[in-house]
Parts: C-alpha cells; structure tokens; sequence
C-alpha cells in the first residue's frame, strides 16, 4: 500500500501547520529575511526581542511591535490552504485535528473549527495577564493595531493593553523564546496525545525548529503513523516521513489538495 492509500484510510490525520502556510496570504516567515526584527531604529535578532525578557525590560517596544505585526495580518487573507483545510475539517470531522505554529488566526478566520484548531504559538489577537493572575486569554480590541514598526502606543491602545481581571499589565499570547510549552496556554499534552494517537500525521510549511512539533513528528513515527512533509526543502520531517514509509512531498503548501489529498 503506498502513502496515498495509507492516508486515504487513516481514520484520525493530524496536520501541522507553519509559517509556509501564511506565505500565500502575504505574512513573511517569521525567521527568513522578510521576518519582522526591527523596532524603532533598531534591528533586533528574534532571540532579543521575541523574549519575556524583552518585554519586562522595554515593554514600550515589544507591544508596539507585536501590534503593527497584528495589523499586518489583520490585513492579510486567508488562502487557498487554509480554506482546504477548514474544507477537509468540515469532511473529517473528529477525525481531523489541526495543529498551528502561526500566530496570525488566519485557519480560524478560514472556518477551521475552533475546537479542534490547536495554535500551539498562540494568537495575535489575544492578550493575557502579564503576572499570570488567570490563564484566561483576552481578545484584543479592533483598533488595537499599529501603522508601522515606529508608530508608538497611544494612550487610547494602552488603556486596551491591560489585564481585564486584575486590571495589571497584559502581554502579548504568543510563546517566546525564552518560555516552554503548557497545555492551558498551548495544548501541549492534547497535542502530544493526538500525536501519539493519529493514524497519519501531515506537515505543511515548517522548518521544524521548534521543539514540539519535532516531538509529535517523532511520537507519530514511533506509534507506526504516516508522516508526510510538504515542504519546498528538506527540512528534519523529511527524514522522519519517509522513514514512515510516507514521503517528502516537494512543493510550497499550495500542492494540499493537488497532490496531498486529506
């Protein structure tokens, strides 16, 4: 049986999702050279400014720059991709869980359904307590976003930026380089126990530089699942996917539904 009947037949098929995918939609990788390091007059290295660490010493230039990067994908659409896989969503039901690197809401705005629409990276649109008073995610308002990279917060978006609970500061809901994974802010068990409970797994548009999704690719492998990497290069789900007996699929994410069908 090659890997297109394999995954023709697999009854719970998790996809994971990363920067590729938002490509088509106009949001720049967030490590390749159309990646968002500059704030004010200064270009920052992600490890610097992406950072809890930032944000407790210059929080006056981490928000503005996460709230022009929101408005940048506030303004982007969703793409072919996504709408393909709010599709299959639909068709599979239960059995398809949607795992995402990006931050951009753009599989939600898709129609991929919420519940089982896992961003493991967080959301741009939301906030949440800088102290950690509650795991309770905030929406953030709809002007809540900045022209450019040197536009400064005004004191209207300042006042949006504050815990709804404790009425303390917020933060941004994304996970930063300095901090790990949890399930109440990133599902990290249910995204291990999907791994470790799929049928075949599907990788779309990621590098596999980060460690969770690593760690599902290698659950998946060890459980006997398929792994398929779509991808224009080889990155460390290819090994990993044919080792499966599943396949480096080369191509940009567009080719789901052309030649990966789900």
């Amino acid at each position: 049986m090659d890997w297109q009947e394999r995954l023709a037949e697999a009854q719970r098929v998790v996809v994971l999702t990363g920067a590729g995918v938002s490509a088509a939609s106009g949001v720049p990788t967030f490590r390749g050279e159309g990646g968002y390091w500059r704030a004010g007059s200064r270009v920052y290295r992600p490890q610097e400014l992406a950072t809890r660490a930032a944000f407790d010493a210059m929080p006056e230039v981490v928000w503005p720059w996460y709230l022009w990067r929101r408005g940048v994908c506030r303004r982007s659409e969703p793409n072919a991709t996504h709408r393909y896989l709010a599709d299959a969503a639909t068709r599979r039901g239960a059995g398809l869980t949607l795992v995402t690197q990006n931050v951009d809401g753009l599989h939600l705005r898709a129609g991929s359904p919420p519940e089982r629409t896992w961003e493991i990276h967080g959301n741009l649109d939301f906030l949440r307590c800088a102290a950690e008073c509650t795991a309770a995610r905030y929406p953030l308002h709809d002007d809540a976003v900045l022209p450019s990279q040197d536009a400064r917060l005004t004191p209207a978006i300042a006042r949006r930026l504050r815990c709804p609970r404790c009425g303390g500061p917020g933060r941004p809901h994304v996970l930063w380089f300095d901090e790990s994974y949890d399930e109440a802010r990133y599902r990290w068990s249910s995204s291990v126990a999907a791994a470790e409970g799929c049928d075949a797994l599907v990788v779309v548009g990621t590098s596999g530089q980060t460690n969770l999704p690593l760690t599902m690719a290698r659950l998946a492998l060890q459980r006997g699942a398929l792994l398929l990497d779509v991808n224009p290069e080889r990155s460390p789900f290819a090994s990993l996917a044919e080792r499966s007996g599943g396949a480096w699929v080369q191509g940009k994410a567009d080719v789901l539904g052309h030649r990966v069908s789900l």
